[in-house]
């Protein structure tokens, strides 16, 4: 059973050891300058960060060593695994167990070697700094509690590292992703617009038919009107998921930003009808702004569409336009507001919140992100801050 036990400790040593990816590559800098380091203080020839795999010891540091491995019966360092304790070892010819080795026998005459383990976070025992001299030599105990000390900082490398190598890792697969994502919403809306463009070519020339299809006017008009809902869904769509390099061009012209205001109450019209008393629109006279008219109406409709959906209809929502300290457009409701936590995720494409959720707001998830993305293209900013009494979303341009 001990054995059995033995043995499952060690493999899950060794995959400990392998999850930090530094076997078989490059040594990393910060440990040759650890080992230079421990060198220097213990005035030694050599130093080294030993980690002892299944049969072999590799060094992923080391000072006046040329090896990049060696094999591990000429190791001292993986006498530190099992014990998880510092070594000392002044005089190696003094020592049965090392005084044989080729490189105390041989080159490099290996007289004293000193080693402390490296231990991860989860306990393991991943190898050994060490310094190592050719002359024998005594050391304290404050010099052994020195090389601990290095040793820990040994690990806290190699965490390091092993953590960058995971948020690399990471970033490639969530590139990868987002390119998947990317590539799923061009082919939906090609598939989507193409066949919908065309249902609607096809209804408008059964709409020049006057007579002849006058019985069926019913119902070619809401096939009409659900068709033009579904191709701007999909224009929607690609607006909100067009990709980081191609971005949108900047303003054409200068525009009334009171004309921007108008083309965007327009575009939520149908929200706005049920509940004309409680839009409430404040304008600051003529506040011209280098803009294109089409696209700016669209990211203002945005967060207008946001204060309509997100707002109950007896609760006001207060639309204003200024120009101090630069023109903006703000819209400030008294709906159900936006939790703190979910704040920093407002602007993620079809990020949808709680309330977005529960009470089944329609949507996506890419209006503000739209805005945004608007926004820059005009040198503009969008701001969004929330309370548990509503929220207000301003462009600023």
């Amino acid at each position: 059973m001990e054995r059995e036990t033995a043995v499952q400790s060690e493999q899950a040593r060794l995959e400990a050891l392998h999850s930090y990816q530094v076997l078989d590559r490059p040594r990393p800098a910060v440990l040759d300058d650890l080992t230079r380091l421990a060198a220097s203080m213990f005035d030694t020839p050599m130093a080294a960060v030993s980690l002892i795999d299944r049969e072999r010891q590799w060094f992923a540091g080391t000072h006046g060593i040329a090896d990049e491995q060696t094999p591990l019966d000429v190791s001292f360092c993986r006498y530190l695994v099992p014990t998880g304790e510092p070594l000392v070892v002044p005089d190696a010819t003094r020592d049965a167990r090392f005084r044989d080795y080729p490189n105390v026998t041989g080159s490099p005459h290996i007289r004293f070697y000193a080693g402390a383990p490296i231990v991860d976070e989860e306990g393991h025992v991943l190898g050994a700094l060490c310094v190592v001299g050719d002359q024998p030599r005594e050391v304290g105990d404050r010099q052994v509690g020195d090389l601990v000390m290095f040793a820990g900082q040994a690990a806290v490398h190699l965490a390091s590292i092993r953590t960058r190598l995971r948020l690399s890792d990471l970033g490639d697969e969530l590139s990868r992703a987002s390119q998947r994502e990317d590539d799923l919403v061009a082919t939906i809306t090609h598939e989507l617009r193409t066949p919908v463009t065309s249902i609607q070519g096809y209804l408008e020339i059964l709409g020049d038919q006057e007579q002849e299809l006058a019985p069926y006017r019913r119902l070619i008009e809401p096939i009409h009107r659900n068709g033009e809902r579904l191709v701007s869904m999909v224009d929607h769509l690609l607006a909100g998921t067009r990709p980081a390099d191609a971005p949108l061009p900047g303003p054409d012209g200068t525009v009334e930003l009171d004309t921007v205001l108008d083309a965007a109450l327009k575009i939520c019209r149908p929200l706005i009808v049920p509940r004309p008393e409680t839009v409430l629109v404040h304008r600051d006279g003529a506040v011209p702004v280098r803009a294109d008219l089409s696209r700016l109406a669209h990211a203002v409709s945005q967060l207008v569409r946001n204060a309509l959906l997100f707002t109950p209809a007896d609760c006001p929502i207060t639309i204003r336009t200024g120009q101090t300290p630069r023109p903006y457009v703000e819209v400030a409701d008294h709906g159900i507001g936006i939790p703190e936590d979910e704040l920093p995720y407002v602007f993620d494409r079809f990020f949808r919140g709680r309330h977005a959720r529960d009470q089944a707001v329609p949507g996506v998830g890419l209006g503000l992100t739209i805005a945004r993305n608007i926004a820059e293209s005009h040198r503009g900013t969008v701001t969004v801050t929330g309370s548990p009494s509503g929220t207000t979303a301003r462009i600023t341009l």
